[in-house]
């Protein structure tokens, strides 16, 4: 059954934990998985956090430590030693030992990584520390398994066993040349059913995707979903193997981007959630906020110039908010679609005419029936044909318009290495609200002259 943390369950382990009910503590963490604990974690403070986590069995602490929210892991990590995080340090893969160690400050890296009793793991932290973050190098993890070509099936199996001391999971296993140089993979089943003496450049696969050390995390996870992988073998600019990625890694990488663009979408500039400080989440949001601000004053400017024609019609006023709403919807709308057909590659990016062209082709079907049940409507409460046309002519309008923007800008964005997922939040509305104001009181200029 899935855990769900509730304020009951909370209170019961504060007052455990101010008792000093250890024995109540393990039996209740004793039932509980890594990411649950670190769910709980997360939500004492800093003095009963530490109290809970001396709790923790000591095979499952480096997990609960990795689960935890960063600037909790951080506040934690703050009270220990540098030999005592050496030591959470030893029951990590290399990878998360890294992530780990560079978000500590920089004067005490190296000490802790002098306390790590295992100097080659030492040294392949060290490594992974050096690659630049949002790479493959830097998302990898070097424990792995690997075999050379001209070894016969018999030693290859001696050799299996004594690499998987080092590994939990044992993903893959992979045929290196005597230069390191990635070659093919070795199915299970042929090293199973393949005679003893056989080598293993007889029975190894060639056909293997990898990746360099320098390809971006987006990329890493665009292949990793395109071809299926659970496991993504990394190499050097020479084609020697250095580490592989396995799915979970790429699963948070995608997590993390899919946050990204939803804050972005939302016009939130910084990634914060909700147990930020104030001053933080405040100044996440302001500035699109701001920006909202300067495009409302330019509305209110427009219809400040049409100030003589509104006191003629004043009825024009009663459908400001419904021009508005509408065109910032069907921009939001295509520019959704856009930055989702971006995101997960179904988007052919040369091809901006044909997108151009069917999003025309949505706002020109979407924009008959919005305008034709208006008119109808207008017809109904009002006896003004020249009202029933202004409204319905400008809103067909305004409706074409936002498609070509919602589809156009986060193309153009896209192309100019901008994150297009800025276009479908305030920034495609208030542009929306701006046009669709223009168009509306210049459309009934135009037609009250006639009608």
């Amino acid at each position: 059954m899935q855990f769900e943390l509730n304020s009951e369950y909370l209170d019961q382990l504060k007052t455990a934990i101010a008792e000093q009910n250890d024995a109540l503590l393990k039996a209740q963490l004793s039932e509980l998985y890594a990411v649950d604990i670190a769910l709980i974690l997360n939500q004492l403070d800093l003095e009963d956090s530490i109290y809970l986590y001396d709790q923790i069995d000591e095979e499952l602490s480096s997990d609960v430590l990795l689960e935890m929210e960063e600037e909790k892991r951080e506040a934690l990590l703050a009270t220990f030693s540098t030999k005592e995080i050496a030591e959470q340090l030893d029951n990590m893969d290399s990878d998360d030992a890294a992530d780990v160690i560079n978000e500590l400050p920089e004067d005490i890296q190296d000490e802790v990584l002098s306390h790590i009793e295992d100097i080659e793991q030492a040294s392949d932290i060290a490594d992974l520390m050096s690659f630049e973050e949002g790479t493959a190098g830097s998302l990898m993890a070097k424990e792995l398994v690997s075999v050379y070509a001209h070894e016969t099936v018999s030693a290859c199996i001696d050799e299996i066993r004594k690499q998987t001391e080092n590994v939990d999971v044992l993903y893959a296993v992979y045929v290196v040349d005597d230069n390191e140089k990635l070659i093919g993979m070795l199915s299970l089943k042929k090293l199973i059913v393949s005679h003893p003496l056989a080598r293993i450049e007889e029975i190894y696969d060639g056909d293997v995707i990898s990746v360099k050390t320098s390809e971006s995390s987006e990329e890493v996870a665009e292949l990793i979903r395109k071809y299926d992988l659970v496991v993504l073998p990394v190499v050097d600019q020479l084609g020697r193997l250095v580490g592989r990625i396995t799915i979970d890694d790429v699963v948070d990488v995608m997590r993390e981007e899919a946050e990204k663009d939803i804050q972005l979408m939302s016009g939130i500039t910084d990634d914060v959630d909700s147990n930020d400080s104030l001053w933080r989440l405040s100044r996440a949001r302001i500035p699109w906020l701001l920006v909202g601000m300067c495009g409302g004053i330019v509305g209110s400017r427009i219809i400040g110039g049409y100030e003589d024609q509104i006191q003629i019609r004043p009825e024009m006023a009663f459908f400001i908010p419904l021009i508005g709403a509408t065109g910032g919807n069907v921009g939001v709308q295509s520019s959704a679609i856009i930055v989702q057909g971006l995101a997960n590659n179904t988007l052919i990016v040369d091809k901006i005419a044909p997108k151009l062209f069917k999003e025309l082709g949505v706002g020109l079907i979407n924009g008959l029936i919005c305008s034709g049940l208006i008119l109808g409507y207008n017809l109904l409460i009002s006896e003004s044909w020249a009202l029933a046309a202004t409204v319905s002519v400008a809103l067909f309008t305004v409706i074409l318009c936002a498609s070509f923007l919602g589809t156009f800008v986060p193309l153009m964005m896209n192309r100019f290495k901008v994150n297009p997922a800025l276009a479908t939040g305030p920034f495609v509305t208030t542009l929306n609200d701006i046009i669709g104001i223009s168009i509306y009181f210049l459309v009934g200029r135009i037609l009250y002259s006639f009608l």
